[in-house]
């Protein structure tokens, strides 16, 4: 088994895993720059991407951050990339509350990087996943490779492009998430200071759609 140096090294996570504040657990992200279809979405006005909180606001400015960022997108390529990964998850995470959110900044890349996901899930089938995502196409395609096999603690939310715009048709048959389009489980967070707080609708696969709050 890899140590836990080793896994940090080969995913790029020099020091450990993200910790968002808003949200339970841990996380991992990549740089925003990289979001195939998110690049497209910033130039749209009134596109869910027209202000990326993950490029140009907060932490995500810092030199060092954007330097970890990078490390961890160039590591994607790396051969014991899931092997390393599901290393680090299952030193963190913790059993108690063990929910875990994939991309907290970034996009999926492709169908082999989603397929990488889904292996790093059946690895620790303990911890919860959950990711949001605009990359429709990847979703389909890998969920049509793994049919049946699709692990059961990978929750992915397709992503509405635009804000108030309900899942559109394309989305039909997937969880989804919608921003202010006034549908499906009210996100609660801006009660709570913009913070999950108990709440893990996110994750939860029964939940068919979570409308957040533009911000």
């Amino acid at each position: 088994m890899l140590t836990l140096k080793e896994a940090k090294r080969i995913t790029g996570h020099k020091s450990g895993l993200g910790k968002p504040g808003k949200m339970p657990g841990y996380s991992t992200s990549i740089p925003a720059r990289h979001c195939k279809v998110g690049q497209k979405l910033a130039k749209i006005k009134g596109s869910v991407c027209a202000v990326c909180y993950a490029d140009n606001r907060g932490n995500y400015t810092f030199p060092d951050v954007k330097k970890g960022l990078q490390a961890r997108f160039d590591a994607l390529q790396a051969p014991r990339w899931t092997e390393a990964m599901s290393r680090l998850i299952s030193h963190y995470v913790d059993e108690a509350d063990p929910y875990f959110r994939i991309h907290d900044s970034g996009d999926l890349q492709s169908t082999a990087h989603l397929m990488a996901w889904a292996a790093v899930a059946r690895m620790v089938p303990w911890v919860q996943f959950w990711m949001p995502t605009k990359e429709t196409r990847i979703v389909k395609a890998a969920r049509a490779l793994l049919g049946s096999r699709w692990p059961g603690n990978l929750v992915i939310r397709l992503s509405a492009p635009m804000v108030g715009q309900k899942p559109p048709r394309s989305m039909q048959g997937y969880l989804t998430s919608t921003v202010a389009a006034g549908n499906g489980f009210e996100c609660e967070a801006y009660k709570r200071a913009n913070k999950c707080g108990p709440c893990r609708a996110c994750w939860n696969p029964t939940v068919q759609n979570i409308d957040y709050h533009k911000q």
